[in-house]
């Protein structure tokens, strides 16, 4: 007799009568034809005992015992891996073992786009049952996050605002909330280079500024190659002393967008009405990417200071207000309505 089967016999015969040919079978799929394909979750820090008992409510194996006792005598006992596993009814126990030791796991992707603010990026993790919203807010608030960039900011539900970089991401489903907003944030450290630090530094700009301005550009432009231009002009007011008078920010104030803005929506006593208030408002309005980050410590040379949005997306800058009246004039039949 191997070692392997006297370790066997040794154990069964400590069981409750579970033999040799019980154990055989039990190594067998539950289906004989095709099967059934199904989901199953095995969570971070299950015990071997409890993904047997798992896979055996799944109808995915005969026996959870005689999975253990596979699990012993093969030492995968703490080889298991957590995720989110795709199995069938008419896979064997060694192959469902193999599968779930070897970590196959099913990934889950998700897109953040540019110019999503955190409470947008909190719907959609949620709809796809990746976050628990309480937990998430609560990391973003209060999460201990070892990144400078975050050094000094107020701990509240906005703490986060324009971090969290917009991309597309690649996670499990045991994948936490603090790892999620974790891998986010790495991203965006890689876009906050020396290098950015130093452009923005030039620009007379902290870099959290940067990060506001170049969310503001964000919601602004929507051709790329004008974002610059966009940076620009408001720089450029920022420089003379002037509100910034950008309706993404008022969007932001309200709290829910609306397709046109009403005169007295501009009115809205908040920090982030920059109709009302001068400079740039306490925390960036959305998520920018690289183009609006880029574009935010790389302004155009140019001595724009208005700017209106054509009918095709496009933006007509102007010098001066006369020539900005102009535009509108000829490109928004009525800016905003009472």
């Amino acid at each position: 007799m191997t070692k392997t089967f006297f370790l066997l016999a040794l154990f069964l015969g400590l069981t409750a009568g579970v033999g040799y040919n019980q154990y055989v079978n039990g190594l067998k799929p539950v289906a004989s034809d095709h099967g059934a394909e199904i989901k199953l979750t095995v969570p971070t820090g299950a015990t071997t005992g409890q993904i047997a008992d798992l896979l055996k409510e799944k109808g995915l194996i005969k026996n959870s015992f005689i999975f253990r006792v596979y699990a012993r005598l093969h030492r995968f006992d703490g080889k298991l891996k957590a995720g989110n596993y795709t199995l069938n009814t008419s896979m064997s126990l060694p192959q469902i073992m193999s599968k779930i030791t070897g970590g196959s796991v099913e990934y889950i992707t998700f897109t953040i786009p540019e110019g999503f603010n955190i409470r947008q990026i909190a719907d959609r993790l949620a709809a796809k049952n990746l976050i628990n919203k309480e937990v998430f807010f609560d990391l973003v608030a209060n999460g201990d996050f070892d990144y400078d960039f975050l050094n000094g900011l107020p701990n509240n539900e906005k703490r986060l605002e324009g971090y969290l970089f917009p991309d597309t991401y690649k996670v499990t489903a045991t994948t936490t909330e603090r790892e999620i907003i974790d891998m986010m944030l790495a991203r965006f450290a890689r876009e906050a280079t020396p290098e950015f630090r130093q452009k923005a530094q030039k620009l007379g700009l902290t870099l959290h500024q940067a990060v506001i301005l170049a969310s503001i550009v964000e919601r602004e432009a929507k051709v790329d190659k004008e974002r610059p231009k966009v940076a620009a002009v408001f720089l450029n007011r920022m420089k003379k002393g002037w509100k910034l008078e950008s309706c993404a920010t008022v969007q932001y104030a309200l709290g829910q967008p609306k397709a046109r803005l009403l005169n007295k929506d501009l009115q809205i006593d908040s920090p982030y009405n920059t109709y009302k208030y001068s400079g740039l408002p306490p925390t960036p309005i959305a998520s920018p990417g690289r183009a609006s980050l880029q574009a935010a410590v790389n302004p155009a040379n140019v001595d724009y200071l208005f700017f209106v949005v054509s009918q095709d997306g496009r933006h007509v800058f102007s010098r001066t207000l006369a020539e900005h009246n102009r535009a509108k004039a000829k490109y928004i039949k009525e800016t905003f309505n009472d």
